[in-house]
């Protein structure tokens, strides 16, 4: 998917809107991409003179990369809402001209609730492992 056809899945917009693409694999991963601008707006004082792309905004990649795999729950207006954060591990820094890769997959589901578990990588370099839930909300 390219980002027009994320945006026409994701509730999400600029400046939260924070894919570029996403591939659906045949074993049911999503694997993700985002090109970390420099000027973006979450790194304007994290920190000066040494910018890092916050932890929170790293799940959030790694959060709508799943989201994708929940396409077909996610019409009419379904919102797809974090319920938790597990496990979650930050292991590298990611900087301004990184493009982070995200890998992540459904562990189970029983709708409105899914399960899923991933990792956000830079170059084959892992910076976060995470397991995460949401809920699919109705308008």
């Amino acid at each position: 998917m390219d980002k027009e056809q994320i945006r026409a899945l994701l509730p999400h917009r600029e400046p939260m809107l924070l894919l570029d693409d996403v591939t659906l694999e045949e074993d049911g991963w999503a694997v993700g991409h985002y090109a970390v601008p420099a000027d973006a707006f979450f790194l304007q004082g994290h920190f000066p003179g040494n910018p890092i792309v916050p932890g929170v905004i790293l799940c959030e990649i790694l959060a709508q990369s799943a989201c994708v795999l929940m396409k077909d729950q996610m019409t009419g207006g379904a919102l797809p809402m974090y319920t938790g954060l597990n496990n979650v591990k930050f292991r590298s820094p990611v900087r301004p001209g990184d493009t982070v890769e995200t890998r992540c997959h459904i562990k189970r589901a029983k709708h409105p609730f899914y399960f899923a578990e991933g990792t956000v990588s830079v170059d084959g370099r892992l910076c976060v492992s995470a397991e995460f839930s949401f809920a699919i909300t109705g308008v």
